[in-house]
This record gives structure tokens, C-alpha cells and sequence, in this order.
């Protein structure tokens, strides 16, 4: 079988609660910003990082800093990865590149993310990161008036080492 052929297998009710127990309580980091899983496929994942004001990166704006936002980012898509892999098998970041496109307001932040590429060693995931629309992350929609689920607040693509046991 190849590699990119264990993302059409589906997660069971005891993995994904295994996978999420690791990555909300076993991964201080993400326990420290609060992350936690919210859904889980093969090859996707969906994390939401709640608002803390700790998470501030700009008083004045006021906005969450670009730090927090590129972890959620980079959890969500090792998540994705990690989802594809084996038991044992081990994940860690080789690179993420992330484009920030408007300030991300002082509200819950979401990270979406699936597997491009899943191979022997690297694996590569595509990463969005949104937040419900407001004012205060300058939604040209919320402005207007127009009612809008959300609004995607950055980019980003995470490469990743894969270790097979």
C-alpha cells in the first residue's frame, strides 16, 4: 500500500480521542494556548485556539499576535499529517511559511488543515486560519452590515518530518 493511500481509511471513535488526548494534554504548548480538536479525518483536522487577552500582540489595534496565530497553524497541519501515519510513527516541523492577511481580532481563532502530500519521510500540509467575521478584524463584510459566517484571517503551508517506527 502507499503511503497516500492511509488517508482514504476511516478514524474510529477510540484513535481520534487518543489523537485528541495527545494533542490538547499531552503537548504543553497547545495546552498552554488552550487548543483543542474539534474534528478529525484522514489527512484533516480543525483546531480552535480560544481568545485569551495574553494572546495580544498589538494593544492598539487591538490584535493577537502573529506568534499564536503560527502555532495554531502549525499544530493543525502536524495534526493533519500526524493523522495519516501509523501508530508510533512520529511528526515534527521541517518548515512552515505563513501569510498573515488582515489582523486577527481579539476573538477564538480556528485552523483548518489538509495533507497535500504524504510521503516515506515529509509530509506537507495546507493550513487556513479564520475567525467568526467582526469589526474588529476589519471584515469589509461586518462593516457593511452583511452577516458572514467568517473570515479568513491567514495562510499557510507546513512541512513536515516524518519518522516511521
Amino acid at each position: 500500500m502507499k503511503h497516500s493511500d492511509t488517508l482514504a481509511e476511516p478514524i474510529d471513535d477510540d484513535l481520534f480521542d487518543g489523537i485528541r488526548t495527545f494533542f490538547e494534554h499531552e503537548i504543553p504548548f497547545n495546552r498552554h494556548l488552550g487548543i483543542t480538536m474539534e474534528r478529525l479525518e484522514r489527512g484533516k483536522t480543525t483546531l480552535l485556539m480560544p481568545f485569551k487577552p495574553e494572546l495580544i500582540g498589538n494593544p492598539l489595534v487591538p490584535a493577537l499576535h502573529g506568534g499564536s496565530l503560527s502555532a495554531l497553524a502549525d499544530a493543525a497541519g502536524g495534526a493533519a499529517v500526524f493523522s495519516g501515519l501509523a501508530i508510533g510513527d512520529q511528526v515534527s516541523t521541517i518548515d512552515l511559511r505563513i501569510d498573515y492577511l488582515r489582523p486577527a481580532a481579539p476573538v477564538d481563532s480556528w485552523a483548518e488543515a489538509h495533507v497535500v502530500r504524504l510521503g516515506g519521510r515529509v509530509g506537507v500540509s495546507r493550513i487556513q486560519v479564520w475567525q467568526q467575521a467582526v469589526l474588529e478584524n476589519r471584515s469589509t463584510e461586518a462593516q457593511q452590515g452583511v452577516q458572514r459566517e467568517r473570515v479568513l484571517v491567514a495562510e499557510a503551508t507546513g512541512v513536515y518530518s516524518v519518522r516511521r517506527r
